[in-house]
């Protein structure tokens, strides 16, 4: 009896093993079919500032990276250095680009034997209706015979958020963690649009988005794409989009006086440089701090007769919420303030600290939107 069991055992573990060796097919936002024979060990970040995407997905996202490019360590100073506190090892992971693809050294990343190189639609060129043949960066390395995965959180994070998060739990095998993300991501989204979908296009309150605000000159602005379909989704309209046919632009100071904005929001990413005219937010930074950054850059570029400012409806947002799934805080943020007693139970701090202690093991200590109030 003992003897059979220990067999029953043996082949049960060997089973086991089998099953867990097994191949992982992981499907792209561009559809690609992608083979691994086990999961990712050794990954290639071509855009490191998705590291925190990769921390939602992985309980210990450090052991698992070969090589990124240095834009999370040199444009988001801040939540690098407290990854880095976290995890030691960052220090020593191989840069193979800088934040352009152009940078992007396929020798370099070879070198580094990787398992699973992930890279994002803008990093491989790849425009909406686009395909894979159609960049040459995927082209060589799938010739390498390195797997290659393309996620998108910018061009199309409507559309291509939730593909690309289940491509990448999967990739590095990581399903379950994954999917208990995306039911919460899904749950928060849903609960937006159900609310604004009897919202008639001419009812939609004007939204200025002031991007990179204070480090530019007044007034960059998004137009089509990221930005434009996160107002849209919101409930909002967003004013650039009226005259700026590309991502972003500048509007000047008439034609935003003259759209009557009634939220006005600042965006920044904080890079650790607290002398410098841009908005201060996101890790680290204090409430304080933030709303002091807001109202100089208010005053600095004349916005204080604007409606938005006027009311006490202007604010500020960390501005890489455009480029993370974590984009549904921005979201719920802007529908409340968009529309206060129809989402006034939604709460995008709460959801933001759900986030921090569920998800990430680093969490997002700081301040990642913050309010003023009306002008005198």
């Amino acid at each position: 009896m003992n003897l059979f069991r220990l067999l029953l055992i043996g082949l049960l573990s060997g089973l086991c093993s089998l099953a867990s060796a097994a191949p992982i097919q992981v499907t792209d936002i561009l559809g690609r079919q992608v083979t691994l024979p086990a999961p990712a060990s050794r990954v290639v970040l071509a855009q490191a500032r998705h590291f925190p995407v990769l921390a939602l997905v992985h309980p210990d996202p450090a052991n698992i990276l070969a090589g990124w490019s240095d834009e999370f360590r040199t444009s988001f100073t801040n939540d690098y250095n407290a990854y880095l506190k976290a995890y030691p090892k960052l220090a020593s992971v191989q840069v193979v680009a800088r934040h352009t693809p152009s940078t992007f050294s396929i020798e370099q990343a070879l070198a580094l034997r990787p398992d699973l190189v992930v890279l994002t639609a803008t990093f491989a060129g790849i425009g909406l209706g686009q395909s894979a043949e159609d960049s040459p960066l995927i082209q060589r390395l799938d010739a390498a015979g390195i797997p290659v995965i393309v996620i998108d959180f910018f061009v199309d994070p409507m559309q291509n958020t939730v593909p690309s998060l289940l491509a990448l739990g999967d990739a590095v095998g990581q399903p379950e963690r994954t999917r208990e993300f995306v039911d919460f991501y899904r749950r928060h989204m849903d609960a937006i649009a159900r609310r604004v979908a009897d919202v008639p296009a001419d009812q939609r309150p004007n939204v200025f988005v002031h991007a990179h605000a204070g480090s530019t000159d007044c007034c960059n602005s998004p137009g089509t794409g990221t930005f434009n379909d996160m107002i849209t989704y919101a409930g909002g309209h967003n004013i650039g989009a009226d005259v700026l046919k590309s991502g972003t632009g500048r509007l000047n100071f008439e034609y935003i006086n003259s759209r009557n904005p009634m939220v006005y929001v600042a965006t920044g990413t904080g890079s650790g440089k607290r002398t410098s005219s841009g908005l201060h937010i996101g890790m680290g930074t204090s409430p304080e701090e933030a709303r002091k950054s807001l109202r100089a850059i208010i005053e600095h570029n004349r916005l204080q007769a604007l409606p938005a400012v006027r009311n006490g409806n202007s604010h500020g947002i960390w501005h890489a919420f455009n480029d993370s799934p974590l984009h549904m805080i921005f979201i719920e943020a802007l529908a409340r303030w968009l529309q206060p007693e129809r989402f006034a139970d939604i709460d995008p701090l709460a959801t933001l600290k759900e986030v921090n202690e569920r998800f990430l093991t680093v969490p997002m200590s700081g301040t990642y939107l913050v309010d003023l109030e009306p002008t005198p």
